[in-house]
């Protein structure tokens, strides 16, 4: 190809989104919303389109196909991505622009009986990382990228790395897991030899880490705590390695769990982490604390946990009590 000639526009979106360095799955998601909004516009370039055609992609989702606030915001954040990051033209706010109303919703929480009911239902991996979520708190993504050497057994601590917002945060490691959780390092360790022996590509590294620290990768403590069993190919650089284990998996493992345990909650793996959360609160914990340990940056989110608090009603009693019907 000719050097003067520059990449396809999304080829120019993917390069940018990696160095911004942001994840495969925003990378893909960004990359689906920029393709869905040159086609709404029949293929026209977005450079010479505006706010007026943007404004109409956006009212047509929420309009016509009635989408979530989540997915309009994200198909927006997409949208700005590619006019701010890629084509390099700034944006006045778009007024114009109807959004999908947000309604306020309550988080599910489960009681801990019926968290140690939906426990039980399973094993293995699936056992551990469920346990971590309600344990430590954690978002599932954040639980099945932990690396061996984010978790102090001694300080019973476990370490987020590039958390929601680029953050990293320290939390809790609960002691009734550092057992199973040594016992998981053991196993990584095996199967680590074994891919070493087996000359498999080292793991994924961050960033530039793979360039400054060339060696890194290959050490125990980069290991994901939570393998694949199943090596995969990379889809930026097409070298084959070895993952961490498949966040679709674990999720269908968590609904059957939940079907098992006759729960007739709408209840998921987030589901864990606001019932710790809740858990939390309920005992008495302040609710900075609460917050520090989630990573939530405004105190406001955490709140939202006060109103499910396990208090009938505000901590009012009903009539119905007093008079002892």
């Amino acid at each position: 190809m000719d050097q003067t000639t520059k990449p396809r526009l999304l080829d120019q979106v993917r390069e940018r989104c990696r160095v911004k360095h942001y994840s495969i799955r925003t990378e893909k998601r960004y990359v689906d919303w920029i393709r869905r909004f040159i086609l709404f516009h029949d293929k026209r370039h977005p450079a010479r389109m505006g706010a007026r055609e943007v404004e109409a992609f956006l009212t047509h989702l929420a309009v016509n196909r009635n989408v979530a606030p989540s997915t309009q915001n994200q198909a927006l954040a997409a949208i700005l991505f590619l006019y701010k990051e890629v084509l390099e033209i700034e944006f006045p706010w778009l007024d114009g622009v109807t959004r999908a109303k947000k309604p306020p919703r309550l988080p599910v929480v489960l009681t801990p009986a019926e968290v140690r009911g939906v426990l039980v239902q399973l094993d293995g991996v699936h056992h551990l990382v469920a346990s971590l979520l309600y344990g430590s708190g954690l978002r599932l993504m954040e639980a099945i990228r932990l690396r061996v050497k984010d978790v102090d057994f001694a300080r019973l601590e476990v370490t987020v790395r590039d958390g929601k917002g680029g953050k990293d945060r320290r939390t809790m490691l609960p002691g009734s897991l550092v057992e199973p959780l040594e016992r998981q390092r053991d196993k990584v360790r095996i199967l680590h030899e074994q891919d070493r022996r087996d000359e498999i590509a080292p793991v994924y590294l961050p960033y530039a880490l793979a360039r400054k620290y060339p060696n890194a990768g290959r050490e125990l403590g980069w290991q994901y705590l939570f393998p694949a069993r199943r090596l995969s190919r990379d889809p930026r650089s097409g070298v084959v390695r070895r993952h961490h284990l498949n966040e679709k998996s674990f999720q269908r493992a968590i609904k059957q769990a939940v079907r098992a345990a006759g729960l007739s909650k709408p209840a998921s793996s987030h589901t864990l982490r606001h019932s710790f959360a809740t858990h939390l609160l309920e005992n008495g914990y302040d609710i900075r604390t609460v917050q520090e340990l989630l990573g939530h940056q405004d105190v406001r989110t955490t709140q939202i946990y006060t109103h499910v608090l396990n208090r009938g009603g505000h901590a009012v009693r009903s009539p119905l009590d007093v008079a002892g019907c």
